[in-house]
């Protein structure tokens, strides 16, 4: 079935509130307990969700610190020291929903709307490959209107642009993931015949009192549609999927376990659990009630403790952040698990090209036909405010500083090593042999179409610091083999 039966989801469903509340009230917080869940976390086996309730609890500074450094050398064990990098693309913001948070609400009328035709998203997306992009999660507003094959043609011309850098190196964008609206098995076929990567959609709640105040009205308002959309993606044939909670809409300690209790239930369904999280936070958005009163704001403290538990309680998954977030926080938050972050993020449709060509905000005619505001350039009709606004050379340069590889790869969608493969390699900690060197090479690959001579210093010692930590002889010998190929000429060498 396309949907799944609503009285039986509310009956038999995965997440149950009253549940997540007791775990939450009687988890123990003292020293000893969490000491041994650290330690347990620290065999990358994963937490329940009981485990993890109990250090979301914590209050104690000196536990905190400790809980902050497990969850590091979590990520440092699993994944190396490869931060993966990809910037958004939105086809539109036109929007059928009311989410109170969001900036392309239905009821926004004030918004600057725009959808993007085919040569204008081509536009967008040969100025990301101008910037150094590879990988491009393509997203727009819910607008049930919205013929599905429009957003398939998309993925058909991204993946066919071929575009000329200044250094005379040809490049494409290697791999599209989507977030859009929740679709039947069949569109997640359609899906998967095009070619994408990963399926991203987020619950934004799990507190279904929460969802439904945020969710009003629009096909969105649907709880049990959209919490087993992920179902429906795996049963069409997506091997990797992204689940997220919006932080500040409900209690942060709840949106978390339910977060856990997702990927436990797709872990039990599916015999794969989702190969991201996303932990986004409200920030401000024109004419969003909820973006400017914040129902239960998270704090910074809170927020890093969220993310280092998700990264203890799920290990093998990729934790993504947003630049929602300002560029002194993302800085630090690199260290207590994150391994996915966006980068030069624009969130409104057209700004890329709008940004490119340098043209100053102007005020947005009418749509003569929906009465809606039309974006021109520049900022117009963006879905949130952005905190972190370097461009993708500052973010590589501080994550280089930080001691991290910036990794624009896909070396993994490939070759296969996706979904139930993908886990496989990452449990018993082979994936990262595949990270570092992919990391090194797409690295490597970027300093060469954009590198400054700074840039090329700074990555040269980080990368013979690499080379040589990596386990045998025979990886270093291979990997020293793709660098040289590159610094030749050749592109996209990945293992």
């Amino acid at each position: 079935m396309d949907r799944v039966d609503q009285d039986q989801a509310a009956t038999e469903c995965f997440i149950d509130p009253e549940r997540i509340r007791e775990s939450l009230r009687r988890a123990p917080v003292d020293g000893p307990t969490i000491r041994a869940l650290l330690a347990k976390a620290g065999r990358l086996g994963g937490l329940s969700l009981d485990e993890a309730a109990s250090l979301l609890q914590l209050d104690d500074p000196a536990l905190e610190a400790e809980l902050f450094a497990a969850a590091g050398r979590a990520k440092q064990e699993i994944y190396g020291r490869r931060m993966v990098l990809f910037a958004p693309l939105y086809l539109g913001n036109r929007c059928s929903n009311d989410c109170l948070y969001c900036a392309f609400r239905a009821a926004n009328r004030g918004l600057a709307r725009r959808t993007l035709d085919f040569p204008e998203i081509e536009a967008e997306a040969r100025a990301l490959l101008r910037e150094g992009h590879k990988r491009l999660l393509v997203l727009s507003g819910e607008d049930a209107t919205e013929d599905p094959s429009r957003l398939l043609e998309a993925i058909r011309r991204i993946y066919a642009l071929r575009e000329t850098l200044p250094s005379g190196a040809v490049a494409n964008i290697r791999r599209i993931n989507v977030e859009v609206a929740p679709l039947t098995v069949a569109g997640f076929r359609d899906l998967v015949a095009a070619g994408i990567g990963t399926y991203a959609c987020f619950q934004e709640s799990y507190d279904p009192a929460v969802y439904a105040r945020c969710h009003q009205t629009g096909p969105k308002a649907d709880y049990f549609n959209r919490l087993y959309v992920m179902d429906r993606a795996m049963a069409g044939g997506i091997d990797d999927v992204g689940i997220g909670a919006l932080f500040g809409l409900g209690d942060w300690r709840f949106e978390v376990l339910g977060l856990l209790a997702h990927a436990a239930h797709l872990e039990t369904a599916f015999g794969c659990g989702p190969h991201t999280v996303s932990v986004p936070r409200i920030e401000p958005a024109e004419g969003a009630p909820a973006a400017a009163a914040v129902p239960q704001a998270v704090s910074d403290r809170d927020f890093k403790r969220l993310i280092a538990v998700l990264r203890l309680a799920l290990p093998y998954t990729g934790l993504i952040l947003s630049t929602r977030e300002n560029e002194g926080l993302r800085d630090e938050l690199f260290r207590y698990g994150v391994s996915q972050i966006s980068a030069g993020s624009r969130t409104n449709p057209g700004a890329y090209a709008a940004d490119e060509a340098d043209v100053a905000d102007q005020p947005a005619p009418l749509d003569t036909a929906t009465g809606d505001g039309m974006a021109g350039h520049g900022t117009a009709g963006a879905q949130f405010q952005l905190g972190d606004h370097r461009d993708l050379g500052e973010v590589t340069d501080a994550l280089v500083q930080a001691g991290y590889v910036p990794s624009f790869c896909t070396g993994c969608y490939r070759q296969g090593r996706t979904g139930a493969d993908f886990m496989d390699l990452a449990k018993p900690g082979l994936i990262k042999r595949f990270c570092e060197p992919n990391a090194l090479f797409t690295y490597r690959e970027y300093l060469a179409d954009f590198g400054t001579p700074q840039r090329q210093a700074a990555a040269t010692q980080l990368g013979q610091r690499i080379l040589a930590e990596l386990p045998d002889a025979a990886l270093r010998a291979k990997v020293s083999a793709g660098l040289a190929a590159i610094d030749g000429g050749q592109r996209d060498v990945y293992l």
